[in-house]
């Protein structure tokens, strides 16, 4: 089977943002911080933008979180909505609570962690940075809290 991971995008926002994640679920990036100015041809970039995340990824299980700036003068935009989430599945109750809490600081909680009908303890919310994330822990996914 492929592999996937999730890839976002920021507005010059993606090293800070990734930081904050770093915060809570802990590891190194894998690679460093790569910056847009360390690539080739790209001299007639601003400073600002030279300074940009070309690539960022951090490990968090088994799975990569991966990122990079947007660059507005190659045309790029950003354009942030909640047609995409990051679904989290912890390994207990509290391994949720602290993901859900440290992750949602600062943002908007669409859902808090509750139990839910189906069985599972969920909760969601769009973080500081625009991101939309799912936080699942089941007791049926092989996990007991």
């Amino acid at each position: 089977m492929p592999k996937l991971n999730s890839y976002l995008n920021f507005d010059g926002t993606a090293e800070e943002a990734f930081k904050f994640y770093q915060s809570v679920f802990g590891g190194e990036f894998v690679g460093g911080v790569m910056k847009m100015g360390n690539a080739p041809g790209t001299e007639h970039l601003s400073e600002d933008e030279k300074n940009r995340v070309m690539h960022i990824a951090l490990p968090i299980g088994k799975d990569l979180l991966m990122a990079s700036d947007i660059v507005p003068s190659m045309g790029h935009k950003l354009n942030q909505g909640n047609g995409n989430y990051i679904s989290i599945f912890p390994e207990s109750r509290e391994e949720a609570d602290r993901i859900f809490n440290g992750l949602s600081a600062g943002g908007e909680i669409e859902m808090p962690m509750e139990d839910q009908f189906w069985g599972d303890y969920f909760g969601s919310f769009k973080d500081k940075y625009g991101v939309c994330w799912m936080v699942n822990h089941s007791k049926d996914s092989g996990y007991e809290g």
